[in-house]
């Protein structure tokens, strides 16, 4: 059973190598991750088999979709529906909320 409320500090935290940390509520349709990215990281162009919204917490970059690279900051919301491909750049520290929807199929 799931608790109904959770506090991001109690969920379990991994770093990758360049030292972005996820911590990852699950859901049965759906998940909720927060992500801290350092200054300077890039993701490169990628895509997701499901469909993706992410909102921005804190900190700045630029987003690269086919509609162009656009800058973003505290309070944007990118959505991505399935298998649309998208790149960033992290100009400062950033903490990013996505909401992860189960790939239907």
């Amino acid at each position: 059973m799931t608790d109904h409320l959770t506090a991001w500090a109690e969920c379990a935290e991994s770093v990758a190598e360049n030292g972005v940390a996820k911590r990852t509520i699950p859901g049965a349709g759906a998940s909720l991750v927060r992500v801290a990215v350092p200054a300077g990281i890039s993701a490169s162009r990628h895509s997701h088999a499901h469909e993706q919204f992410v909102q921005v917490i804190s900190g700045s970059g630029v987003l690269e979709t086919e509609q162009g690279r656009k800058p973003f900051s505290a309070g944007s919301v990118f959505h991505f529906p399935a298998e649309t491909w998208h790149a960033a750049m992290f100009e400062t520290e950033t903490v990013l909320i996505e909401t992860n929807l189960s790939a239907q199929g």
